[in-house]
Protein backbone atom coordinates (compact mmCIF):
# COMPACT_ATOMS: atom_id res chain seq x y z
CA UNK A 1 0.00 0.00 0.00
CA UNK A 2 1.24 3.49 -0.55
CA UNK A 3 -0.14 7.14 0.48
CA UNK A 4 0.82 10.47 -0.80
CA UNK A 5 0.95 13.31 1.97
CA UNK A 6 2.61 16.08 3.06
CA UNK A 7 4.29 14.62 6.19
CA UNK A 8 6.77 17.15 7.06
CA UNK A 9 4.51 20.44 6.32
CA UNK A 10 6.87 22.27 3.58
CA UNK A 11 4.07 22.17 1.12
CA UNK A 12 5.12 19.03 -1.16
CA UNK A 13 3.60 15.96 -1.43
CA UNK A 14 5.56 12.56 0.06
CA UNK A 15 5.54 9.07 -0.03
CA UNK A 16 4.56 6.73 2.55
CA UNK A 17 4.77 2.98 1.80
CA UNK A 18 4.21 -0.45 3.40
CA UNK A 19 6.81 -2.31 3.29
CA UNK A 20 5.32 -5.61 4.07
CA UNK A 21 8.96 -8.03 3.70
CA UNK A 22 10.70 -5.88 6.03
CA UNK A 23 8.48 -5.63 8.55
CA UNK A 24 8.73 -1.68 8.04
CA UNK A 25 6.74 1.54 6.83
CA UNK A 26 8.76 3.76 4.70
CA UNK A 27 8.83 7.57 4.64
CA UNK A 28 10.77 8.98 1.15
CA UNK A 29 10.24 12.83 1.72
CA UNK A 30 9.64 15.15 -2.03
CA UNK A 31 12.86 17.57 -2.95
CA UNK A 32 10.63 19.78 -5.06
CA UNK A 33 12.56 18.42 -7.50
CA UNK A 34 10.81 15.40 -8.94
CA UNK A 35 12.66 13.29 -6.73
CA UNK A 36 12.46 12.27 -3.44
CA UNK A 37 14.83 11.74 -0.52
CA UNK A 38 16.19 7.85 0.37
CA UNK A 39 13.22 5.86 2.34
CA UNK A 40 13.39 6.61 6.49
CA UNK A 41 11.87 3.43 7.08
CA UNK A 42 10.16 2.25 10.88
CA UNK A 43 9.50 -1.15 12.02
CA UNK A 44 6.12 -2.17 12.24
CA UNK A 45 4.75 -5.56 13.40
CA UNK A 46 4.79 -8.53 10.96
CA UNK A 47 3.99 -8.10 6.86
CA UNK A 48 2.32 -4.29 7.10
CA UNK A 49 0.04 -4.78 4.41
CA UNK A 50 -2.03 -1.11 4.36
CA UNK A 51 -1.32 2.76 5.13
CA UNK A 52 -3.45 5.57 5.73
CA UNK A 53 -2.12 8.76 6.60
CA UNK A 54 -4.35 11.07 9.17
CA UNK A 55 -3.77 13.53 11.90
CA UNK A 56 -5.22 11.30 14.83
CA UNK A 57 -4.06 13.37 17.54
CA UNK A 58 -5.15 16.64 16.62
CA UNK A 59 -2.09 18.42 16.21
CA UNK A 60 -2.49 19.50 12.47
CA UNK A 61 0.59 16.97 11.18
CA UNK A 62 -0.13 13.59 9.20
CA UNK A 63 0.61 10.41 11.20
CA UNK A 64 1.22 7.18 10.04
CA UNK A 65 -1.73 4.13 11.01
CA UNK A 66 -0.22 0.73 9.48
CA UNK A 67 -1.84 -2.74 9.30
CA UNK A 68 0.33 -5.53 9.97
CA UNK A 69 -1.75 -8.76 8.43
CA UNK A 70 0.66 -11.55 10.10
CA UNK A 71 0.81 -9.74 13.55
CA UNK A 72 -3.42 -9.46 13.91
CA UNK A 73 -2.27 -5.33 14.83
CA UNK A 74 -2.81 -1.89 13.86
CA UNK A 75 -0.04 0.46 14.75
CA UNK A 76 -0.14 4.04 14.81
CA UNK A 77 3.24 6.07 14.22
CA UNK A 78 2.59 9.81 15.74
CA UNK A 79 4.55 12.55 13.27
CA UNK A 80 6.76 14.67 15.58
CA UNK A 81 6.14 17.38 13.20
CA UNK A 82 9.12 17.15 10.64
CA UNK A 83 8.60 14.32 8.84
CA UNK A 84 10.26 12.27 11.28
CA UNK A 85 8.05 9.43 13.41
CA UNK A 86 8.03 8.17 17.07
CA UNK A 87 7.72 4.58 17.89
CA UNK A 88 4.78 3.00 16.88
CA UNK A 89 2.10 2.24 19.51
CA UNK A 90 0.28 -1.49 18.36
CA UNK A 91 -3.64 -2.40 18.74
CA UNK A 92 -5.03 -5.73 18.38
CA UNK A 93 -7.35 -6.39 15.61
CA UNK A 94 -8.79 -9.00 13.84
CA UNK A 95 -7.24 -11.86 12.17
CA UNK A 96 -5.24 -10.93 8.85
CA UNK A 97 -5.93 -7.37 8.57
CA UNK A 98 -4.89 -6.17 5.49
CA UNK A 99 -6.86 -2.90 4.86
CA UNK A 100 -6.88 0.31 6.74
CA UNK A 101 -8.71 3.51 6.50
CA UNK A 102 -9.71 6.63 9.16
CA UNK A 103 -12.84 8.29 9.53
CA UNK A 104 -14.84 9.75 12.24
CA UNK A 105 -17.36 6.92 12.54
CA UNK A 106 -18.92 8.23 15.90
CA UNK A 107 -19.05 11.99 14.99
CA UNK A 108 -16.79 13.08 18.38
CA UNK A 109 -14.52 14.79 15.77
CA UNK A 110 -11.64 12.96 16.06
CA UNK A 111 -10.58 10.20 13.79
CA UNK A 112 -11.11 6.28 14.13
CA UNK A 113 -9.45 3.65 12.71
CA UNK A 114 -11.40 1.03 10.81
CA UNK A 115 -9.64 -2.42 9.89
CA UNK A 116 -10.94 -5.68 7.65
CA UNK A 117 -9.70 -8.06 8.96
CA UNK A 118 -9.66 -11.23 6.09
CA UNK A 119 -9.25 -14.68 8.52
CA UNK A 120 -11.74 -13.74 10.89
CA UNK A 121 -14.19 -12.03 7.97
CA UNK A 122 -14.42 -9.38 10.05
CA UNK A 123 -13.76 -5.46 9.90
CA UNK A 124 -12.60 -3.52 13.10
CA UNK A 125 -13.07 -0.01 14.48
CA UNK A 126 -10.91 1.54 17.13
CA UNK A 127 -12.70 4.65 18.48
CA UNK A 128 -9.67 7.78 18.96
CA UNK A 129 -9.51 8.63 22.44
CA UNK A 130 -8.25 12.12 21.75
CA UNK A 131 -4.42 11.78 21.89
CA UNK A 132 -4.52 9.72 19.08
CA UNK A 133 -4.83 6.43 20.98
Amino acid sequence: SVAVVDVNSDNKPDIIVANTYSNTVGVLLNTGSGTFLSQITYTTGSHPYSVAVVDVNSDTKSDIIVADADSATVNVLLNNGNGIFLTQTTYATGSNPISVAVVDVNSDNKPDIIVANTYSNTVGVLLNTGSGT
